[in-house]
């Protein structure tokens, strides 16, 4: 796995710590597990599977639908970021 460089640098884990991690645990069939390291992985494989799919194919009101994806993965990424600070 790469280091973190913010955590390296800085002493302490960005937003996006733990998001590679997340993803190798998906890899290996561990869910849960995935979910614990870091929450908005679901999420952002949500939005990023829409993003895909509305590249092939028109979806109405695509737009809109982007706009709430990024505001719900901003808020679950900032919520997990302000509870692994406290």
């Amino acid at each position: 796995m790469l280091p973190c460089l913010n955590k390296t640098l800085f002493g302490f884990e960005c937003p996006g710590c733990g998001l590679q991690r997340s993803v190798a645990l998906i890899f290996k069939g561990d869910f849960i597990g995935a979910f614990y390291m870091y929450p908005a992985i679901y999420t952002l494989l949500l939005f990023f599977g829409f993003v895909v799919v509305n590249n092939f194919w028109s979806i109405k009101y695509s737009n809109k639908i982007v706009i709430g994806l990024t505001i719900i993965n901003l808020a679950v990424i900032l919520t997990n970021y302000i509870f692994k600070l406290i």
